[in-house]
C-alpha cells in the first residue's frame, strides 16, 4: 500500500531521520509514536505528499485514494458545513456543484449541455451509487456532535472545536484506502472519541495516525512505528505490548552490556597478569584475539526525557475545601448550566467531563472568579490556596521575556535554584530556559504552566485541559502528580488514561443540563454507565 525507500529528512544540519526503509501493509493500523521534535508530523506529512522536499521516495499504490486529516479549521469558512464534509470526495463535490449549476443556468436544447450533464451524472453514480451522499453525511455529522439542525449552516458559524470535527467528518465520509490522521482526538469528547475508535478499527485499508491518547492508541492500531534516534522502527501490536517491548529489550541490552564488560575486564587482567610470562603467553595471546573480538554495545539513550511532576502543597488545607451553590449561568439565550449545587471535601481527586459545551469551562471560570455567575454562589474554605490551568494558555503566557522572567514574575522572592527547578522539571534545561517565550509551541507553554503550578505550591489544583498538547510521557507524568498529591484536584479532561489515573469522583455534565456526580474512579463510573447510570 506504502513505501518508502531510504526516506531522509533533514533540517539544515539536524537529521530527523535516515534511511527509512518501511512497507505499510493494508488491514494495518500503524500507531505513529515519538517525542515532541521527533519528527512525526514531519514523517506523515512527506507520506501524505504535503512534503515534498526530502531524500529516498515515497511510493503509494496506484489508484488507491489517499485520505488527510486536514489542520486548518478556517479553510472552508463560506461552505455550508454538509458541503465541507462533501468537498472530501473532490471529484463527486465538483461535479454535483457543477451539475447545480446547469440546472439553474443552462440551456438544454444545447446538446453540449446534455452531454456534459450525461458525464457529470456518470462521475456521480460512480463516486456515489446509491445517491445518498447528503445521507450519509448526514450521519456522521451526528456521529462527531453535530446536529441535523446545523448542516446547512456555514462553517463560519461554528467554534473552533466543531470546526475540527467537521475536518475529521470530511477525511473519514469517503472511505479512503489510505488514511492519515495528526491528532484525530484533539477537541472530541469521550463519547466521540469511542465512536472515532470503532470507526477506524473497521478501516480495511492502511491507516497511519499520531496521537497522544494511550487509551485511544490501544483500541486502533495493530502496529507501532517508533521514532527514535533518527530511525523510525516497527513493533507489531499495541503501545503497550510497545511500551512492554522496548522496555524488555533496553533491559535485556543492559543485562548483556553489563556481562560483557565484566568478562572484558576479566579478560583484560588476565592478559596483564600473563602476557610477560613465558609459560602462559600462549594463553594470554587468545584471550587477547578473543578480548579484540567482544564488541560492547553502547545503549543510546532514548530521545524521549520523562518530566517529573509534582505538586507540593506549602499548607494544609482544613475541614472546608469549596463549596457551589444554585450556581447557574447564560450566554444570552443560551443557559449552559442551571442550579449547580456541588460540595468538595478535603482530600478528594475530582474529574468533569462532559461533551463540548456543556458548561464545563465556564464552571471552572466561575470556581475562578473569573467569571461572575448568573446567579449562585461560590465559597472557598479559609485555608485553601489555588492553583488554576486555564484550557488556553496562550492567552495567559505572553510577552517577550524569557521562560525563566516569565516564571519569576509569580514570585519575585523566589529562590532562583527553585525556579529554575520547576523548569527542569518539565524539560526546559540549561540554553532552553533562555528561550523567548514569544517562541515556544503549544505544548511548550502546557508545560511552562505546569511548572507555574508547582512552583506555586497551592493546596487546591484546578485544571481545565491541561493534557492538551502534551506528548504520551507527560500525560502520564501529569497522572502520577495527581494521585500523589496531598491537596485537593478538580480537572476537566477527556484523556481516559489521565482520568483512570487520578480520579476517585466523576461528575459529568450532559446536555440536557443535568449533571451525574459518582464517588469512585473512572473504570468504575464507566462501568455503571454502561449498565445505565
Amino acid at each position: 500500500m506504502v513505501r518508502t525507500v531510504n526516506l531522509t529528512m533533514r533540517f539544515g544540519s539536524r537529521v530527523l531521520f535516515n534511511d527509512i526503509n518501511l512497507k505499510l501493509d493494508q488491514h494495518k493500523r500503524y500507531g505513529l509514536i515519538g517525542a515532541n521534535g521527533a519528527g512525526k508530523t514531519t514523517f506523515l506529512k512527506i507520506l501524505s505528499g504535503q512534503i515534498e522536499e526530502f531524500d529516498g521516495e515515497v511510493n503509494i499504490g496506484s489508484g488507491l485514494k489517499v485520505g488527510v486529516l486536514g489542520q486548518n479549521q478556517f479553510a472552508f469558512e463560506d461552505f455550508t458545513i454538509t458541503d465541507a464534509v462533501l468537498f472530501g470526495n473532490k471529484r463527486l463535490f465538483d461535479a454535483i456543484k457543477e451539475k447545480e449549476k446547469i440546472y439553474e443556468t443552462g440551456d438544454f436544447e444545447d446538446d453540449a449541455v446534455n452531454n456534459r450533464l450525461a458525464d457529470l451524472e456518470v462521475i456521480c453514480c460512480e463516486e456515489d451509487p446509491t445517491y445518498e451522499y447528503d445521507v450519509n453525511i448526514g450521519k456522521i455529522l451526528e456521529n462527531v456532535g453535530i446536529s441535523a439542525e446545523f448542516h446547512l449552516e456555514l462553517m463560519s458559524s461554528l467554534d473552533s472545536a466543531d470546526k475540527f470535527k467537521v475536518l475529521l467528518a470530511q477525511v473519514l465520509y469517503p472511505k479512503p484506502d489510505v488514511l492519515f490522521l495528526d491528532e484525530p482526538t484533539n477537541n472530541l469528547d469521550i463519547e466521540t472519541i469511542g465512536w472515532l475508535e470503532n470507526e477506524l478499527q473497521r478501516h480495511e485499508g492502511t491507516l497511519v495516525v499520531i496521537s497522544h491518547d494511550r487509551h485511544f492508541l490501544n483500541a486502533v492500531v495493530t502496529n507501532i512505528l517508533d521514532v527514535d534516534y533518527q530511525k523510525i522502527r516497527e513493533f507489531t501490536g499495541t503501545y503497550d505490548d510497545w511500551y512492554i517491548a522496548a522496555n524488555v529489550i533496553a533491559r535485556q541490552l543492559e543485562a548483556d552490556n553489563s556481562k560483557k564488560e565484566k568478562e572484558k575486564s576479566e579478560l583484560e587482567a588476565f592478559v596483564r597478569r600473563f602476557s610477560a610470562n613465558a609459560s602462559k603467553a600462549k594463553q594470554a595471546t587468545s584471550r587477547q584475539k578473543k578480548l579484540d573480538k567482544l564488541e560492547i554495545e553502547n545503549i543510546k539513550p532514548s530521545s524521549r526525557r520523562d518530566p517529573s511532576i509534582v505538586f507540593s502543597p506549602k499548607r494544609q488545607m482544613g475541614d472546608e475545601a469549596l463549596e457551589l451553590k444554585n450556581i447557574s449561568h447564560s450566554y444570552g439565550d443560551n443557559e449552559v448550566l442551571k442550579d449547580v449545587s456541588l460540595k468538595f471535601e478535603p482530600g478528594e481527586r475530582v474529574a468533569i467531563i462532559g461533551g463540548n459545551g456543556v458548561g464545563k469551562t465556564t464552571l471552572l471560570k466561575i470556581m475562578m472568579e473569573e467569571l461572575k455567575p448568573t446567579s449562585g454562589e461560590v465559597t472557598w474554605g479559609a485555608t485553601v490556596e489555588n492553583s488554576y490551568f486555564p484550557q488556553d494558555t496562550a492567552d495567559v503566557i505572553s510577552g517577550d521575556g524569557t521562560l525563566y522572567d516569565w516564571l519569576r514574575a509569580y514570585d519575585p522572592k523566589r529562590d532562583i535554584a527553585e525556579i529554575r527547578n520547576c523548569l527542569g522539571r518539565m524539560l526546559f534545561n540549561g540554553e532552553e530556559q533562555e528561550k523567548s517565550v514569544v517562541n515556544i509551541s503549544g505544548g511548550e507553554k502546557h508545560r511552562m504552566m505546569l511548572s507555574k503550578l508547582m512552583l506555586q505550591n497551592g493546596n487546591f489544583l484546578v485544571l481545565d485541559e491541561p493534557s492538551n498538547h502534551l506528548d504520551l510521557e507527560a500525560i502520564v507524568a501529569l497522572g502520577e502528580g495527581l494521585l500523589g498529591f496531598k491537596g485537593n484536584v478538580i480537572c476537566v479532561s477527556h484523556d481516559r488514561e489521565l482520568l483512570d489515573a487520578f480520579a476517585n469522583r466523576i461528575i459529568e455534565f450532559r446536555e440536557n443540563g443535568t449533571y451525574v456526580d459518582f464517588k469512585g474512579t473512572y473504570e468504575q463510573f464507566a462501568e455503571e454507565k454502561a449498565k445505565g447510570l
